[in-house]
């Protein structure tokens, strides 16, 4: 009877051991599928992101197209996150898979114009009232920082040139940059909207960083009204990154001291349509007008445009008439043209003839880009 009762538990031991082994076989089995589903999750390829903010044991994260989801971390992310860490995520649920070490996504020197500029003062004509207040808020900051500190006063970080195409407001910003042996750093805004959409922000931060590195230094944003337009709804996406983008441009010019060795200059043929935020003070708060030249204006800008022209007998009087409304680029289309009209007569002289003509072109091109403005727009 003993010997049964022995008997019946060894087999019950037995049975139940073979049942664990089976169930363990079993599970340890399941475990390794996990294994391999979970590796194959972190396999490339996988989706990096931005991690906008942590909440709870999830992150906000934001994708290169602009948008933003709330994710799950996984366990196997090891490093602490931290907002602006970049990040790989698996593509179908963006599950966190592990933090990257933070890079440039772009070489930013690649997408602007960085430049030291040869552009003297004399070669701009009929801007004296602009190049007097460049000398102010720009130049003198730069020059002789310490009268500013011995009279207690904080110049200008930026200014905002603004007037009408063609006007002399980049010719300028070059100058003051001459002047000041200063890095001329100029950027599109229009550009930076249209080629970076998802990485606007992004860029802005790495052009202020360079700008730093290569102090003393001029950004040049052309076309700022691009990006620092008033808007009443942000709708799109596309309208979404335009904000972010200007608000990393205000929070660059907030971050930079006022007698810091880096300036800002922005552009704009449409002062009206602009942010009142850009241009409060402590940022680009020093507004210059480069209006269309006037006569005096006209007459500098012929002169220094047709230096080096061998002339015939002109009556300049006629000539800065005929100009009224031009500006000093078109001054300088049309005495390049005079130029033309000349060489294709294989002459070496330019007569009153030959810039009468070109003046009549260039009007007449303006006219046609005035109507065909007009068709689209109209």
């Amino acid at each position: 009877m003993g010997e049964n009762k022995l008997h019946n538990i060894a087999y019950s031991y037995v049975t139940q051991m073979s049942d664990l082994e089976e169930e363990n076989r079993f599970l340890k089995e399941h475990a390794d599928n996990l294994q391999k589903e979970l590796e194959k999750f972190k396999k490339t390829p996988l989706i990096m992101c931005e991690v906008r903010d942590l909440i709870g044991q999830d992150a906000l994260v934001r994708l290169p197209n602009g948008n933003e989801f709330l994710v799950s971390v996984s366990s196997s992310c090891e490093k602490p996150l931290l907002p602006g860490d970049s990040v790989l995520a698996e593509q179908k649920n963006l599950t966190i898979i592990k933090k990257i070490t933070s890079r440039k996504s772009f070489d930013v020197e690649k997408f602007v114009i960085v430049e030291k500029p040869q552009t003297i003062w004399e070669s701009i004509g009929g801007l004296d009232e602009q190049r007097t207040e460049l000398h102010e808020v720009i130049e003198l900051p730069l020059k002789k920082p310490e009268l500013f500190k011995k009279i207690g006063i904080d110049p200008p970080k930026g200014i905002l040139l603004y007037g009408p195409p063609g006007t002399g407001k980049t010719l300028l910003a070059k100058a003051v940059a001459a002047s000041t042996d200063s890095t001329f750093i100029e950027v599109v805004g229009s550009e930076l909207v249209q080629k970076f959409i998802g990485e606007g922000a992004k860029l802005v931060k790495e052009i202020f960083q360079l700008a730093r590195e290569k102090a003393p230094s001029i950004i040049f944003i052309d076309e700022i009204d691009a990006i620092a337009a008033t808007r009443i709804e942000l709708g799109t996406s596309g309208e979404r990154e335009v904000q972010r983008t200007f608000m990393q441009l205000l929070a660059e010019i907030d971050g930079f001291k006022a007698l810091g060795d880096v300036k800002i200059i922005g552009c704009t043929n449409r002062k009206d349509v602009l942010d009142p935020a850009i241009t409060r003070p402590g940022r680009l708060d020093r507004l210059i007008q480069v209006p269309l030249p006037k006569e005096e204006g006209r007459k500098e800008i012929f002169k220094i445009h047709t230096k080096n022209m061998k002339l015939g007998k002109i009556n300049f009087e006629k000539i800065n008439k005929l100009m009224d409304g031009f500006s000093g680029a078109e001054i300088k289309a049309a005495v390049t043209e005079a130029g033309y009209f000349a060489i294709r007569e294989n002459r070496t002289k330019v007569t009153e003839t030959d810039i009468i003509d070109a003046i009549k072109k260039i009007k007449k091109e303006n006219e046609e880009d005035d109507k065909e403005h007009l068709k689209m727009f109209g």
